[in-house]
């Protein structure tokens, strides 16, 4: 190859890798799934909760909460090292919010009607969280998310 084609292939891998960089940067959660801000949208349908963020910083969070289901639903926030889809339950299915080891109940928002958007507004230590609802049957059902903050 000559020196004008070697120029060429130099100038196109640096435009080329310039550009990949540019598209791996930019998104406004700080390119992990963390909250920048500390605010964090949760979709409530039936049987999931889902987030736009799986973490945040430590620090003060705001969950804002959506009930696109017909049903009520509430917004559970724990405190736990546990993963979300083991946590331990009644007979019946049913997380006992304050009285299992290794869980520690934060807050929540309970009877949150269909179309509803409340928020939650909570200080997170560093730490593993659990988000559920918690109504009967729901959380045995896949209402759960987890949630890290740093």
């Amino acid at each position: 190859m000559n020196l004008r084609g070697r120029w060429w292939l130099a100038v196109s891998m640096v435009v080329g890798l310039a550009l990949v960089a540019a598209s791996c940067g930019g998104d406004d959660d700080g390119g992990d799934g963390a909250a920048t801000d500390g605010t964090v949208s949760a979709t409530l349908a039936d049987y999931s909760i889902t987030l736009d963020q799986s973490s945040a910083p430590a620090g003060d969070v705001t969950f804002e909460v959506t009930n696109e289901a017909e049903q009520i639903h509430e917004f559970v926030v724990l405190q736990t090292d546990l993963a979300a889809d083991a946590l331990p339950t009644d007979d019946a299915g049913d997380v006992n919010e304050a009285g299992d080891p290794g869980i520690v109940l934060v807050n929540e928002i309970e009877d949150i009607e269909g179309g509803a958007t409340p928020t939650l507004a909570v200080t997170l230590e560093a730490g593993s969280y659990v988000l559920i609802c918690n109504l009967p049957g729901h959380y045995g059902q896949g209402m759960f998310a987890a949630f890290s903050v740093a």
